[in-house]
């Protein structure tokens, strides 16, 4: 059972056949898929999802706090399901590829300048950008490859 589909039984969340499977797809350490993406895998799954259905659950899932809505300069939206555990995120500036990077210290310590201004801060968003280890060994073997971006992946 995967961490999510535990917090919505916990909550006692209406868990349909769409639903579990909309979960079972989320399911996993650095997963950031696209909804298109998600609809592919639940679809694999349970053939009869439909993609509206794939849409209005991660809508209700980002509304209830039990997945993130994670956006990349432009990029379309990804769905972090590491909601409830303080993380970042390491973003390839090539492919798009998103990596979860748990801090070693409370994000929220440590933040004067908020208090000086009279800020109660409740959650902080730090993006570190590069390139992953796949884009940086093309670029370093033809520096030219990083100028076109690729399509985004998990």
């Amino acid at each position: 059972m995967s961490d999510l589909l535990a917090r919505l039984r916990a909550r006692r969340w209406r868990l349909t056949a769409q639903r579990r499977v909309v979960a079972q797809v989320l399911d996993g350490d650095h997963v950031h898929f696209t909804a298109d993406e998600i609809h592919a895998r639940a679809a694999a799954l349970l053939p009869e999802i439909s993609r509206a259905t794939v849409y209005n659950t991660l809508g209700e899932l980002v509304a209830i706090g039990e997945v993130l809505e994670v956006s990349t300069d432009g990029r379309a939206k990804r769905y972090d399901p590491n909601a409830h555990h303080a993380h970042q995120h390491l973003v390839c500036d090539s492919c798009g590829t998103i990596r979860d990077v748990h801090p070693s210290v409370d994000p929220l310590a440590g933040l004067p300048a908020a208090e000086r201004y009279g800020f109660t801060v409740s959650r902080v968003a730090v993006t570190y950008r590069g390139l992953c280890p796949d884009c940086a060994a093309r670029s370093a073997a033809d520096p030219a490859a990083d100028s076109a971006p690729a399509r985004a992946k998990a």
